[in-house]
């Protein structure tokens, strides 16, 4: 006969922490989806205002700066997003959860 010991059980089990349902998964994978959503809606948002910038001049960047522009702004959308960003990402939630029978 099989005794049980601590080395044989699920820490989850011994710990009492709650273990994530199926529903707390979602929430967490709507949320994020919706996180990045928005991210790349502020990146586009933000290349279009730099779009217009001169780079010529003595301290200009030329080339190298355009490329990085692009970047620089796919990271200020993250960081906007990640921080609370401008609402679009609530909204988008809701409506991931709301077609995923979630509320």
């Amino acid at each position: 006969m099989n005794s049980l010991s601590a080395a044989t059980v699920d820490p989850a089990l011994l710990s009492g922490t709650p273990r994530a349902t199926t529903a707390d998964l979602a929430r967490n994978r709507a949320k994020d989806a919706a996180q990045k959503f928005e991210a790349q809606v502020l990146s586009v948002m933000l290349q279009q205002m730099f779009s217009g910038l001169s780079t010529d001049g003595p301290f200009g960047g030329g080339e190298g700066e355009q490329m990085f522009r692009s970047v620089m702004t796919e990271a200020m959308g993250k960081e906007m997003a990640k921080t609370g960003g401008i609402g679009i990402a609530d909204t988008v939630q809701r409506e991931i959860l709301k077609l995923q029978g979630l509320s």
